[in-house]
C-alpha cells in the first residue's frame, strides 16, 4: 500500500471516532450583525473553534452568543486531547504525567479501556468529564498527517518539523549496545559509523575479537531511527529489524556479537558501550552533557504541535511540563529531566584535560590562564546555548533553554551569583577571529534573553565573555565536533556586593 493511501486510510480511521463530536452549531454577535454556522470542532473555555462555508474559523466566546443543540457548556467545557507519535516515548510518559497533572490541578484521573492509553479527567465535586485523553502511536508520516489536518492535538517526536510548535518535554541520547559478555571495552564514533554504513563487519576490524559484526535495529520507520539517519546522514544498511526498543534490547543482549543503537532510556538488559571521538576523547552521556548537548548523541524529546489554538486545558497541560513535578516523572521514567543541573567547573578535570591536549597553536598560555582563573570557584549551568546551522537562530533546545533561564532569573535562583554567558568556537580559522566570533555569540544570546524577559533589570542579566576555541568539547577534524565546540555555556561565580554606604543625615 502506497504511503498516501496508507495516511489516508489512518486519517479515515481517526476522522470516524471523532465525527460524533462535530455538530452543527450558529454564532451570532451580541450585536446582532454577525451570524455564523458551521461544524462545532472545538471550545476550550474561551474560543469557540468552527468549521464553516469561509473554512475553519477561531471565534471568541465573550463576543458572541451559541445557539444549536451541540453548543457546549460554558462553565465547564469539556475538552479533547488526542495525541499520536512515537511509542516508546508514550507508553513510557503519557501515563505518569498525565496521573501527575491531575493530582496537580487537583481533578480525578481515570484509566480508560482502550486498545491503547487512553484516560479521561473528573471534576471532582460532580465526577463531571473535563478531558477525555487518547493516544495512537503512529509512524512519523501518519503522525504528522494526523495533525496537520486537524484529527490529533499533539505529536510525539525526537525531531522537530517545519509548520509545527516544537515543546521540548524531555532529553534522551542515543547510545550503543552489546551483549553483556562482549570484550570490546570502547569504540570510537568513526568505527561506529562504519559499523552503521555496513563498511565494518568483523570485530577484529575496530580491536575486538575475530567475530562478525551483527548489526541490529529499530524499524526504518520509527521516530527513533529516522532521527539515527538524519544524524548519519544516510540509512542504516541492512540490519536484524525490531519493532520498538524494548525487543531491540533484548536481542542484543542474547546475541554475543550483535551491536545496536538504542535510546539511553532503554538499554534494558543490553551493556551501553563507551563511545570516544576521532582525537580518543571519550564521549559520556551524562545527565550534564546530555542536558547541555555536549554529548553528539544527545536527542531532545519533543511534542509538537499545530499552528492553531489549542484547547484551553491542552495548554494548561503543556505549561504544567516545566514544572518540578513534572520533571520528577520524566527522570523516574529512565529519561532525563530538563531542570536545569550545576556542576562546579573544578570536577571536570576531562574539560581541563581536553583544554590542553586540543588546544590549537593559536591558543597561548596565557589564553588558558584566563579561562582557568575564571572557571576557578565557577560552576557550570547545564543551560547552553547554539545556533541553527549557518545562523544566528537559536536552535530548538536553546530557545527552550533561554526561557527556562528567564524564568529561573526572575524567581531570584542566582542571588548573590554572577552569572557569566562564556562563548566558544571551533578550531577554523584564525585564533583572533575566533576569539570575536566567541564573544559575538555569547552578546547574541544575552540580547535574546533581554528581548524575552524586558522586566529584568539591566543588574540580574549576565555578563558575556568569549574564549575562542580555548575549550574544545570535541575533536574539530569531524564537522560534528566542530558543532559541539561551538556553544554558548553559562557560568556562575559567588558574587556578594558591598552594600551602599549608610548617609548621615544632618
Amino acid at each position: 500500500m502506497g504511503v498516501f493511501l496508507r495516511v489516508a486510510v489512518v486519517l479515515a480511521g481517526l476522522v470516524c471516532c471523532t465525527a460524533a463530536s462535530a455538530q452543527d452549531v450558529t454564532l451570532v454577535s451580541r450585536e446582532g450583525g454577525i451570524v455564523l454556522s458551521g461544524s462545532l470542532q472545538g471550545y476550550d473555555g474561551e474560543f469557540y473553534r468552527i468549521s464553516t462555508s469561509y473554512g475553519m474559523l477561531t471565534v471568541e466566546g465573550e463576543s458572541v452568543i451559541c445557539e444549536g443543540p451541540a453548543c457546549p457548556d460554558l462553565v465547564a467545557p469539556r475538552a479533547e486531547i488526542r495525541i499520536t507519535g512515537a511509542s516508546d516515548i508514550g507508553a513510557a510518559l503519557l501515563e505518569p504525567l498525565f496521573r501527575a497533572f491531575a493530582a496537580d490541578r487537583g481533578l480525578i484521573y481515570e484509566p480508560m479501556p482502550a486498545d491503547t492509553w487512553a484516560a479521561v479527567l473528573l471534576d471532582p465535586e460532580n465526577r463531571k468529564e473535563l478531558a477525555s485523553i487518547s493516544f495512537q502511536p503512529l509512524e512519523p508520516t501518519l503522525a504528522s498527517a494526523a495533525l496537520a489536518e486537524g484529527i490529533a492535538d499533539l505529536k510525539l517526536s525526537f525531531q522537530p518539523e517545519d509548520g509545527f510548535g516544537s515543546h521540548a518535554l524531555a532529553m534522551d541520547a542515543l547510545a550503543a549496545i552489546v551483549a553483556p559478555d562482549n570484550p570490546t571495552p570502547e569504540i570510537s564514533t568513526i568505527d561506529l559509523a562504519k559499523v552503521l554504513a555496513g563498511e565494518v563487519t568483523n570485530w577484529a576490524q575496530i580491536g575486538g575479537p575475530d567475530m562478525p559484526v551483527v548489526l541490529h535495529a529499530l524499524d526504518p520507520g520509527t521516530d527513533m531511527q529516522l532521527a539515527l539517519s538524519a544524524r548519519l546522514g544516510t540509512p542504516v544498511a541492512t540490519a536484524v529489524l525490531h519493532p520498538d526498543q524494548t525487543r531491540l534490547a533484548e536481542a542484543v543482549a542474547r546475541d554475543p556479537w550483535s551491536i545496536a543503537i538504542i535510546g539511553r532510556a532503554n538499554t534494558g538488559p543490553a551493556r551501553r558501550i563507551p563511545l570516544t571521538d576521532s582525537c580518543g576523547f571519550p564521549l559520556l552521556p551524562t545527565p550534564l552533557a546530555v542536558k547541555a548537548e555536549d554529548y553528539p548523541l544527545a536527542l531532545p524529546v519533543l511534542i509538537l504541535t499545530p499552528k492553531r489554538r489549542l484547547p484551553l486545558l491542552t495548554r494548561d497541560f503543556l505549561d504544567f511540563l516545566r514544572s518540578p513535578a513534572a520533571q520528577e516523572v520524566i527522570l523516574a521514567a529512565g529519561y532525563i529531566d530538563r531542570s536545569a543541573t550545576r556542576l562546579p567547573m573544578t570536577a571536570d578535570g576531562l574539560r581541563l584535560i581536553n583544554a590542553i591536549q586540543g588546544a590549537g597553536e593559536d591558543v597561548t598560555l596565557a589564553d588558558l590562564k584566563r579561562l582557568v582563573n575564571l572557571m576557578d570557584g565557577a560552576d557550570r549551568l547545564s543551560l547552553t546555548f547554539r545556533f541553527e546551522d549557518g545562523s544566528s537562530t537559536l536552535d530548538t533546545t536553546s530557545r527552550d533553554n533561554l526561557a527556562d533561564l528567564a524564568q529561573l532569573i526572575a524567581a531570584g535562583q542566582f542571588r548573590n551569583e554572577r552569572m557569566v554567558l562564556a562563548g566558544f568556537s571551533d578550531g577554523s580559522g584564525a585564533a583572533p577571529a575566533n576569539l570575536a566570533l566567541s564573544l559575538e555569540r555569547a552578546a547574541r544570546v544575552a540580547q535574546e534573553l533581554a528581548a524575552i524577559a524586558p522586566d529584568l533589570a539591566a543588574e540580574d542579566l549576565p555578563t558575556v565573555d568569549g574564549f575562542g576555541e580555548a575549550l574544545p568539547m570535541a575533536c574539530d577534524e569531524t564537522a560534528i565536533g566542530r558543532q559541539l565546540n561551538r556553544r554558548v555555556e553559562l557560568w556562575l561565580m559567588p558574587h556578594f556586593p558591598e552594600p551602599a554606604p549608610a548617609v548621615e543625615t544632618p
